[in-house]
């Protein structure tokens, strides 16, 4: 344990020093926690939605695909990454609005809390004076002094959608992006644009282009990090008639030009490429079976119920097959409400 304490400490020290350098970069993996994906459906086919997004969590996928819903919808998630570690926790809203358009909010939180801060608590053992230097011969822990603090990342998404044609919808997201770190905090604006396209029956294609214009997080530390954009197409196709629902694989792309190279499945040169694959058994439109696999090379599971008016949605995923090292199971629950009733139907249907 002093040991954890220790490395934990020399981290936040290398953070609180990076993070006081003033300068504007385009850092890798500033916006890595706003794709981690939601709900219980999608993630359960390995995160794979853009080219299905029929639902309220279009508005996190796919924005244009929110033009499918015809009722009001509101969704609520709840995860626990790595066991009770990381605890992520999503909300959303999507109202049709008159023939053709729909308008969404979604909130979306990944906290961690309760982290040990040991910067005002390494001293040396011999003085008991403050030290900085972990690597000091004499340096230890000050239980006394060890304080806690939290990690917050917060993200809201307010997204309008509209139906082009019957084949062809689009629509775009404006976010907003809150993150703390024990006394540093930054802010952050960006967009989305997104096109959901259906060229014939039971086929259905979607993109994504997030942070279409970089996305600026400015740090109070006066540091600014830009997110550079990803581009997100996938499609999926429904074969009915089996066991009187249907059978519908789906594959989705992330292409990312941060020049990520070992950590994603391929790439060429600057440009990188992650693949989400799943498939969806829908059996008497009541129960489903889900399974997939995602861009951080997990193969994941999930099941859903629909009753009336509520989807209960559930997915599983494993870091590791090794007993020794592997990281605690995640598992996500998801529910879906809609408000199906002659008042609240989209105007002209």
């Amino acid at each position: 344990m002093p040991k954890k304490i220790l490395f934990l400490t020399a981290a936040l020290l290398f953070s609180a020093s990076s993070l006081n350098f003033s300068q504007t970069v385009i850092s890798k993996y500033a916006g890595e926690f706003m794709s981690i994906g939601i709900g219980g459906r999608p993630l359960g086919m390995g995160g794979a939605f853009v080219g299905i997004a029929n639902d309220v969590t279009a508005g996190y996928y796919n924005p244009a695909g929110l033009a499918n819903i015809n009722y009001p919808q509101i969704s609520l998630m709840h995860s626990e990454q790595f066991g009770n570690l990381v605890n992520y926790d999503y909300a959303a809203v999507g109202i049709p609005f008159g023939q053709d358009m729909s308008f969404g909010l979604s909130i979306m939180r990944l906290g961690v809390d309760g982290i040990p801060d040991t910067r005002n608590a390494l001293i040396d053992g011999q003085t008991g004076v403050l030290i900085n230097d972990i690597n000091n011969i004499y340096a230890r822990l000050d239980y006394s002094r060890i304080t806690e603090f939290s990690n917050q990342d917060w993200a809201i998404y307010l997204t309008f959608s509209k139906r082009q044609t019957d084949k062809f919808y689009w629509g775009a997201n404006v976010k907003i992006i809150k993150r703390d770190i024990a006394e540093f905090s930054a802010t952050g604006v960006g967009f989305d644009v997104g096109a959901y396209y259906m060229p014939i029956q039971n086929l259905s294609l979607g993109a994504n282009l997030q942070d279409a214009t970089t996305t600026l997080i400015a740090w109070n530390t006066g540091r600014n990090e830009l997110v550079s954009p990803t581009l997100k197409v996938g499609g999926a196709y429904m074969i009915t008639g089996f066991l009187g629902g249907y059978i519908m694989p789906v594959l989705d792309f992330d292409v990312r030009f941060e020049n990520r190279r070992f950590a994603s499945n391929f790439n060429l040169g600057p440009v990188s490429f992650d693949m989400h694959a799943g498939v969806e058994v829908n059996i008497e439109n009541l129960v489903y079976l889900r399974g997939g696999y995602n861009d951080i090379k997990q193969f994941t599971i999930g099941a859903g119920v629909k009753l009336p008016k509520l989807n209960i949605d559930y997915s599983f995923a494993r870091f590791s097959e090794s007993e020794v090292d592997r990281l605690p199971d995640s598992h996500r629950i998801s529910l879906i409400l809609t408000l199906e009733e002659p008042k609240f139907l989209r105007d002209g249907l």
